[in-house]
């Protein structure tokens, strides 16, 4: 089975070709950070322009690197949300539009389940294993029981965790995106435990997450050195954000951990998704925490953690052998919770919310 996948959520465009035999054919994806770098963040007008500029030529490009034509594919599938509603809805009528054409399935994937799935495209993990779902839009606990099946232990009930970065970074004044910047930073720190921050929600009971704190915490410290940051002070406070949110990441895991392992006694891997996975510090103290707990530890390669069209072929591939695909009538989505039954957050993130993934 060969599918095209398109990825358009958000600042990346995006197009991969994927077997069932877990082979990545061909993963192409165009960043749009030089569009969206002078206004420290992402403007959904300019990333929906630029996903329609570019799509189609992606997607040549991907079909021409796997070395085959339209006639070998077996399905298309697309992201259909959740995401920035312009973005999304460029990929989708693109996706439409070639399945009509030559007579294919169509199928409109989660964004979210491609990150939940990744770790089976990558290391064919096998059902049920716990997701820690961390990204700029998201920041989430799942367990995850099967395709379509997500029961949510946790999520954030104010900023997410890649969010968190972003506005620290910008508060430091190291620039956009905040996650990386934020993580070079802190491993140029001289004096990392210099300042105290706060761990929000640690030993709380439950697993949801707050981020929003910190953030004012990191602000205080700047405005109290007088608000003129020299670089030590910027990598010495950036250190202190990184190693706090790996800790009160840890801290929500390992209570998810033993909910999950009451539900699953026969255990799964520890896994770990989303473009904040790419962070090293966080996947140490991570594999750490599942090493304590005796689970496998899975992170998907830097590359597939940030967004990419891979995962949603994969994720389309999931689907579809499973007799699952989409009319040509669906209807993108701005908010689509992978577990619809979970309680809504309290709090601006809510269900679903975000759109960085």
């Amino acid at each position: 089975m060969i599918v095209l996948g398109i990825e358009t959520s958000c600042d990346e465009t995006a197009a991969a070709v994927v077997t069932d035999a877990r082979e990545i054919r061909a993963d192409v994806v165009l960043s749009q950070l030089d569009d969206h770098t002078p206004y420290g963040g992402v403007v959904p007008e300019i990333a929906a322009r630029a996903h329609l500029q570019h799509l189609d030529g992606l997607i040549r490009r991907a079909m021409a690197e796997a070395g085959i034509g339209f006639g070998d594919l077996d399905a298309v599938a697309a992201t259909g949300g959740p995401g920035l509603i312009g973005g999304v809805i460029v990929g989708v009528m693109t996706a439409k539009a070639i399945a009509a054409a030559r007579g294919l399935p169509f199928v409109a994937v989660n964004h979210l389940e491609g990150h939940a799935l990744t770790a089976r495209l990558t290391d064919d993990v096998a059902f049920p294993y716990l997701l820690l779902l961390v990204s700029g839009g998201h920041c989430q606990l799942l367990a995850v029981e099967g395709v379509g099946r997500y029961r949510r232990f946790g999520t954030t009930i104010d900023d997410a965790v890649g969010e968190a970065f972003d506005k620290t970074a910008k508060l430091l004044g190291l620039g956009y995106p905040g996650g990386p910047l934020v993580e070079k930073a802190a491993a140029r720190a001289i004096n990392p435990g210099r300042f105290e921050l706060p761990r929000p929600m640690l030993g709380r009971p439950g697993c949801d997450f707050s981020f929003s704190g910190l953030k004012t915490a990191v602000r205080r410290h700047a405005e109290e050195l007088g608000g003129s940051l020299s670089e030590a002070d910027r990598d010495d406070l950036a250190a202190a954000f990184q190693s706090t949110v790996a800790e009160v990441l840890a801290d929500r895991c390992a209570r998810a951990i033993r909910r999950f392992k009451e539900d699953h006694p026969q255990g799964g891997a520890l896994v770990v998704s989303g473009g904040v996975a790419a962070n090293k510090a966080i996947r140490a103290r991570l594999s750490t925490l599942a090493d304590k707990h005796r689970m496998p530890f899975v992170a998907p390669p830097l590359r597939l953690c940030t967004d990419n069209a891979a995962m949603i072929a994969w994720a389309g591939i999931e689907r579809f052998r499973l007799g699952q695909s989409d009319p040509l009538n669906f209807a993108p989505r701005p908010r689509w919770p992978l577990d619809p039954d979970a309680a809504p957050a309290i709090g601006k993130a809510g269900v679903g919310s975000g759109v960085k993934a």
